[in-house]
């Protein structure tokens, strides 16, 4: 089990898929969302989160006040955990009368024909892949994210902190990397071009 940190569902408790997933550390989540809300990133944001796992990160997004929040899971058991989840948050968003309440969808595929698919802007995107996927994946799936990214948006990517930085891409400049025991956090942002 994880909670939910603050906003609407603060406190929910979230299944956390049985295998397979690496769930982010409340410390590393609750840094990323303060670095959020520091810059008032949250609040109307349309989320996308990818490798989702138990959807913590979207979730947590949609408890502060994101309205749109895609999350994406290829794994079939993991994405029935996102979408209990996702209808705890509901139901916690419809209890307290949270107006307008977040559009939440889970979507079952793999990152990159899920990011092919994408139609609309992105204000927020959360990458969390396993440690063990290529950096070339990881630099293959930031490349077509940048097309769906909205003027002022942020991706914040986990990777291990042995891991080497992202690789430079066109459209991407990246801000900092904030590093948490094993996990580091790179912070991209739209390219001015």
């Amino acid at each position: 089990m994880t909670r939910l940190i603050a906003g609407f569902a603060g406190s929910l408790s979230l299944s956390v898929p049985k295998s397979g997933t690496r769930p982010t550390s409340d410390r590393v989540r609750e840094a990323i969302f303060s670095a959020l809300e520091a810059r008032d990133l949250v609040d109307g944001a349309r989320v996308l989160d990818l490798y989702a796992g138990s959807g913590a990160l979207g979730l947590e997004a949609a408890s502060r006040g994101a309205v749109e929040v895609t999350l994406v899971e290829k794994a079939a058991s993991a994405a029935r955990v996102c979408q209990a989840n996702a209808r705890l948050v509901e139901q916690q968003a419809a209890r307290f009368g949270v107006n307008p309440a977040p559009r939440i969808r889970v979507v079952t595929r793999a990152a990159h024909p899920a990011v092919a698919g994408l139609s609309g802007e992105l204000d927020l995107v959360f990458i969390d892949p396993p440690y063990d996927v290529a950096d070339a994946e990881v630099t293959e799936l930031l490349v077509a994210l940048v097309p769906h990214l909205a003027e002022d948006a942020v991706v914040a990517l986990e990777r291990s902190s042995r891991s080497p930085a992202p690789a430079v891409v066109a459209g991407l400049a990246q801000d900092r990397t904030a590093t948490y025991g094993e996990t580091a956090v790179h912070w991209l942002s739209r390219d001015a071009d």
